[in-house]
């Protein structure tokens, strides 16, 4: 691959990712609820889900994906179900002043994580850029074993530039809502987009 492709997928990507979706919302609404440390480890969830796609357009498991399209249909469906749970969580429960000093909500880093990477295996947003758009951005077929680490670092770190100041900010945010109702606010806000974005994905075949 030449310096010219390399840039072309960077560039596809940053504006692909820059695009709010599910994850984004995702990774926003859990920041708000649980702060920094725990949507970081959503971040790294949604990224192995995003080099997952990019190791199958490389190897050429398009095919594959269409031949096991209910494989992808259960795990769509379950992050749907994912997304909808800590919607209802942040509706019901949400935050408190005593969970912002601990500093998270209930909830392992092992599970946000895997909650990023089963909505970034279910969103069809993501199968369509790296199952379709990719293909057009850079001959796959050329691909060397050197070629593969590249995109693979490329990817991790322009995910990482765009979606870490999403991350930042709504984890700041938390720091100046301290009174009951604004923490009510939060809560039912959070709740709303993580339902939204569980109802994006669900609608889009």
């Amino acid at each position: 691959m030449t310096l010219a492709s390399f840039l072309a997928y960077s560039a596809a990507l940053g504006v692909a990712a820059a695009i709010p979706g599910p994850g984004v919302t995702a990774l926003v609404a859990r920041a708000l609820g649980s702060g920094f440390r725990s949507s970081f480890a959503m971040l790294l969830g949604l990224l192995l889900g995003d080099l997952f796609y990019l190791t199958a357009a490389v190897l050429g498991l398009a095919f594959v994906a269409q031949q096991f399209g209910m494989v992808f249909t259960v795990i769509k469906w379950f992050g749907v179900l994912y997304l909808a749970w800590l919607g209802w969580r942040f509706w019901r429960e949400g935050i408190t002043p005593e969970n912002i000093e601990a500093g998270r909500m209930r909830g392992g880093l092992l599970s946000t994580f895997l909650g990023g990477l089963t909505l970034t295996l279910g969103n069809p947003k993501t199968m369509v850029f790296y199952l379709a758009v990719t293909p057009t951005v850079i001959d796959l077929n050329s691909i060397t074993a050197y070629d593969y680490v590249v995109l693979a670092a490329i990817t991790a770190v322009v995910l990482t530039i765009v979606l870490l100041p999403y991350l930042a900010l709504a984890s700041r945010a938390r720091g100046f809502l301290s009174s009951p109702r604004a923490l009510k606010v939060l809560n039912r806000t959070a709740g709303t987009f993580m339902v939204g974005a569980a109802a994006a994905i669900a609608a889009r075949h």
